[in-house]
């Protein structure tokens, strides 16, 4: 099943739904950066990789937008960083 990243720039937030669930990374934007605050999976999909999917599809946005990331997030930086590909989109 391919689940996409919804952009729901209304509460500045990326989405990744899954099933009744939805996973987030709440963001804004400053030039040329996606500054990442927090990221959040509910207890139901935690362990099913869900934030490894969301930040990958948070990745794929920022890439595709000219973006680089500000991870403020632990998990965000941690992912980035545990990432080699996803790297050069550190702020």
């Amino acid at each position: 099943m391919i689940q996409t990243i919804r952009d729901n720039a209304a509460q500045g937030r990326f989405e990744l739904q899954v099933g009744d669930a939805t996973a987030f990374a709440r963001y804004r934007r400053e030039p040329g950066q996606l500054v990442i605050t927090y990221v959040y999976a509910p207890p139901v999909l935690r362990g099913t990789g869900a934030a490894d999917r969301l930040m990958a599809g948070v990745a794929a946005q920022a890439r595709s937008g000219g973006d680089r990331i500000v991870p403020l997030c632990g998990y965000a930086r941690a992912w980035l960083q545990g990432h080699p590909a996803h790297r050069d989109l550190l702020a």
